[in-house]
Protein backbone atom coordinates (compact mmCIF):
# COMPACT_ATOMS: atom_id res chain seq x y z
CA UNK A 1 0.00 0.00 0.00
CA UNK A 2 1.18 3.39 -0.77
CA UNK A 3 -0.11 6.84 -0.20
CA UNK A 4 0.92 8.98 -3.83
CA UNK A 5 3.59 11.06 -1.98
CA UNK A 6 6.64 10.55 -4.38
CA UNK A 7 10.01 10.49 -1.96
CA UNK A 8 12.37 11.10 -4.87
CA UNK A 9 13.04 10.52 -8.40
CA UNK A 10 15.61 7.94 -9.73
CA UNK A 11 16.92 7.31 -12.94
CA UNK A 12 17.54 4.07 -15.71
CA UNK A 13 20.36 3.01 -15.49
CA UNK A 14 20.29 -0.22 -17.25
CA UNK A 15 17.79 -2.43 -18.96
CA UNK A 16 18.37 -5.97 -20.24
CA UNK A 17 16.64 -8.78 -21.21
CA UNK A 18 14.82 -11.30 -18.61
CA UNK A 19 14.47 -15.05 -19.26
CA UNK A 20 15.97 -16.93 -22.44
CA UNK A 21 12.89 -15.43 -24.53
CA UNK A 22 13.52 -11.88 -23.45
CA UNK A 23 9.98 -11.58 -22.90
CA UNK A 24 10.27 -9.46 -20.03
CA UNK A 25 12.60 -7.22 -18.43
CA UNK A 26 15.42 -6.13 -15.78
CA UNK A 27 15.47 -2.97 -14.70
CA UNK A 28 18.30 -1.10 -12.61
CA UNK A 29 17.87 2.04 -11.24
CA UNK A 30 19.88 4.40 -9.76
CA UNK A 31 20.93 4.88 -6.13
CA UNK A 32 18.03 6.53 -4.05
CA UNK A 33 18.89 10.17 -3.02
CA UNK A 34 15.92 10.83 -0.23
CA UNK A 35 15.82 14.73 0.31
CA UNK A 36 16.42 16.37 4.24
CA UNK A 37 13.79 15.12 6.67
CA UNK A 38 13.07 11.95 5.21
CA UNK A 39 13.53 8.46 7.40
CA UNK A 40 16.85 6.95 5.77
CA UNK A 41 16.06 3.41 4.34
CA UNK A 42 17.87 0.49 3.83
CA UNK A 43 16.58 -0.87 1.11
CA UNK A 44 15.37 -4.77 1.58
CA UNK A 45 15.29 -7.62 -1.15
CA UNK A 46 11.13 -8.65 -1.59
CA UNK A 47 10.07 -5.42 -0.28
CA UNK A 48 7.54 -3.85 -2.94
CA UNK A 49 8.70 -0.61 -4.14
CA UNK A 50 5.66 1.94 -6.88
CA UNK A 51 8.14 3.06 -9.60
CA UNK A 52 5.74 5.69 -11.42
CA UNK A 53 2.97 4.05 -9.74
CA UNK A 54 3.92 0.53 -10.87
CA UNK A 55 4.24 -1.43 -7.47
CA UNK A 56 7.06 -3.77 -7.93
CA UNK A 57 9.27 -6.24 -5.94
CA UNK A 58 12.94 -5.51 -5.10
CA UNK A 59 15.20 -8.35 -6.65
CA UNK A 60 18.78 -7.40 -5.93
CA UNK A 61 20.69 -4.47 -4.96
CA UNK A 62 24.04 -3.67 -6.79
CA UNK A 63 27.25 -3.23 -6.02
CA UNK A 64 26.97 0.70 -5.00
CA UNK A 65 23.18 0.15 -3.69
CA UNK A 66 21.37 0.34 -7.32
CA UNK A 67 18.07 -0.94 -7.33
CA UNK A 68 17.41 -3.79 -9.66
CA UNK A 69 13.57 -4.96 -10.31
CA UNK A 70 12.63 -8.30 -12.61
CA UNK A 71 9.38 -7.52 -14.65
CA UNK A 72 7.23 -9.75 -16.07
CA UNK A 73 5.63 -9.29 -20.25
CA UNK A 74 2.23 -9.29 -18.58
CA UNK A 75 3.45 -5.89 -16.62
CA UNK A 76 5.14 -4.52 -19.58
CA UNK A 77 1.68 -5.15 -21.73
CA UNK A 78 -0.12 -3.12 -19.15
CA UNK A 79 2.76 -0.10 -18.33
CA UNK A 80 4.91 2.22 -20.46
CA UNK A 81 7.68 0.51 -18.40
CA UNK A 82 8.55 -1.06 -22.29
CA UNK A 83 9.20 1.93 -23.69
CA UNK A 84 11.19 3.23 -20.45
CA UNK A 85 14.98 5.07 -21.86
CA UNK A 86 18.37 4.53 -20.05
CA UNK A 87 18.40 8.29 -18.04
CA UNK A 88 15.02 8.67 -18.02
CA UNK A 89 13.86 9.30 -14.49
CA UNK A 90 10.97 7.36 -12.74
CA UNK A 91 9.13 8.60 -9.21
CA UNK A 92 9.86 6.22 -6.44
CA UNK A 93 7.77 5.68 -3.37
CA UNK A 94 8.26 3.36 -0.76
CA UNK A 95 5.37 1.33 0.96
CA UNK A 96 3.21 2.98 3.53
CA UNK A 97 3.87 1.88 7.22
CA UNK A 98 0.75 1.65 9.76
CA UNK A 99 2.69 4.27 12.04
CA UNK A 100 2.70 6.74 9.26
CA UNK A 101 0.32 9.59 7.88
CA UNK A 102 -1.60 9.14 4.75
CA UNK A 103 -0.95 12.51 3.47
CA UNK A 104 -2.26 11.39 0.00
CA UNK A 105 -4.89 8.77 -0.49
CA UNK A 106 -5.19 5.06 -0.74
CA UNK A 107 -2.37 3.93 -3.57
CA UNK A 108 -2.06 -0.02 -4.28
CA UNK A 109 0.38 0.52 -6.87
CA UNK A 110 -1.28 -1.53 -9.62
CA UNK A 111 -1.98 0.30 -12.53
CA UNK A 112 -5.34 0.73 -13.66
CA UNK A 113 -4.38 2.05 -17.39
CA UNK A 114 -2.43 3.95 -19.36
CA UNK A 115 -3.55 7.64 -20.17
CA UNK A 116 -1.69 10.40 -22.05
CA UNK A 117 -0.72 14.45 -21.29
CA UNK A 118 -2.65 16.24 -24.04
CA UNK A 119 -2.01 19.78 -22.82
CA UNK A 120 0.15 21.19 -20.65
CA UNK A 121 -0.10 24.76 -20.03
CA UNK A 122 1.67 27.46 -17.17
CA UNK A 123 -0.60 28.56 -14.12
CA UNK A 124 1.05 31.79 -13.45
CA UNK A 125 2.11 30.95 -9.61
CA UNK A 126 5.32 28.59 -11.16
CA UNK A 127 2.84 25.42 -11.29
CA UNK A 128 1.31 23.59 -14.45
CA UNK A 129 -1.98 22.67 -15.20
CA UNK A 130 -1.87 19.55 -17.00
CA UNK A 131 -4.74 17.96 -19.23
CA UNK A 132 -4.95 13.95 -19.23
CA UNK A 133 -6.64 11.70 -21.39
CA UNK A 134 -7.75 8.48 -20.38
CA UNK A 135 -9.03 5.09 -22.24
CA UNK A 136 -12.70 4.50 -22.84
CA UNK A 137 -14.39 3.19 -19.60
CA UNK A 138 -11.60 4.84 -17.19
CA UNK A 139 -13.36 7.87 -17.07
CA UNK A 140 -16.44 6.80 -15.09
CA UNK A 141 -13.86 6.80 -11.97
CA UNK A 142 -12.74 10.61 -12.69
CA UNK A 143 -14.57 12.41 -9.92
CA UNK A 144 -14.85 16.52 -9.45
CA UNK A 145 -12.44 16.84 -6.38
CA UNK A 146 -11.74 13.19 -6.19
CA UNK A 147 -8.52 11.38 -5.98
CA UNK A 148 -6.29 9.84 -8.53
CA UNK A 149 -2.97 8.54 -8.76
CA UNK A 150 -0.60 9.63 -12.38
CA UNK A 151 2.59 7.78 -12.32
CA UNK A 152 2.54 7.20 -8.71
CA UNK A 153 1.68 10.54 -7.40
CA UNK A 154 -1.85 11.28 -5.64
CA UNK A 155 -3.49 14.03 -7.40
CA UNK A 156 -6.81 15.80 -7.39
CA UNK A 157 -9.14 15.75 -10.18
CA UNK A 158 -10.15 19.26 -11.85
CA UNK A 159 -12.75 19.75 -14.35
CA UNK A 160 -13.19 16.11 -15.74
CA UNK A 161 -15.15 16.47 -19.01
CA UNK A 162 -15.55 13.14 -21.15
CA UNK A 163 -12.04 10.95 -21.05
CA UNK A 164 -10.37 14.33 -20.11
CA UNK A 165 -9.62 15.96 -16.89
CA UNK A 166 -7.22 18.48 -15.86
CA UNK A 167 -5.17 18.59 -12.43
CA UNK A 168 -3.37 21.52 -10.93
CA UNK A 169 0.17 20.90 -9.80
CA UNK A 170 2.40 23.09 -7.55
CA UNK A 171 5.73 23.96 -8.04
CA UNK A 172 7.28 21.44 -4.81
CA UNK A 173 5.62 18.66 -6.97
CA UNK A 174 7.17 19.61 -10.27
CA UNK A 175 10.61 20.06 -8.60
CA UNK A 176 9.81 16.77 -6.75
CA UNK A 177 8.29 14.43 -9.81
CA UNK A 178 9.16 13.41 -12.79
CA UNK A 179 5.86 15.72 -14.46
CA UNK A 180 8.52 18.56 -14.02
CA UNK A 181 9.96 17.31 -17.35
CA UNK A 182 6.94 15.73 -18.91
CA UNK A 183 5.98 16.98 -22.17
CA UNK A 184 2.69 16.59 -24.59
CA UNK A 185 2.02 13.10 -25.52
CA UNK A 186 3.99 11.37 -22.42
CA UNK A 187 1.87 8.45 -21.33
CA UNK A 188 0.93 7.84 -17.93
CA UNK A 189 0.22 5.43 -15.48
CA UNK A 190 -3.41 5.69 -13.87
CA UNK A 191 -4.19 4.09 -11.03
CA UNK A 192 -8.34 5.09 -9.96
CA UNK A 193 -9.09 5.40 -6.64
CA UNK A 194 -9.70 2.27 -4.32
CA UNK A 195 -12.89 3.37 -2.61
CA UNK A 196 -14.35 3.93 -5.78
CA UNK A 197 -13.16 0.57 -7.42
CA UNK A 198 -14.38 -1.16 -4.08
CA UNK A 199 -18.24 0.82 -4.19
CA UNK A 200 -18.49 0.18 -7.80
CA UNK A 201 -17.74 -3.69 -7.46
CA UNK A 202 -20.12 -4.26 -4.58
CA UNK A 203 -23.21 -2.72 -6.16
CA UNK A 204 -22.85 -4.80 -9.13
CA UNK A 205 -23.00 -7.56 -6.41
CA UNK A 206 -25.61 -6.13 -4.98
CA UNK A 207 -27.55 -5.28 -8.70
CA UNK A 208 -27.01 -8.79 -9.66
Amino acid sequence: MFTGLIECTVQLLQREPLGAAGSGAVLRLSVPQLGPGQVPWEPVLGESIAISGCCLTLARLGPGGELEFELSRETLEVTWLDDLREGQRVNLERSVRLADRMGGHMVSGHVDAVGQVVEIRDSGDQGRDFVFEVPAGFERYLVPKGSVTIDGISLTVVKPEGRRFQVAVIPETLQRTSLGSAAVGDRVHLEADLIGKWVERLLAYRSE
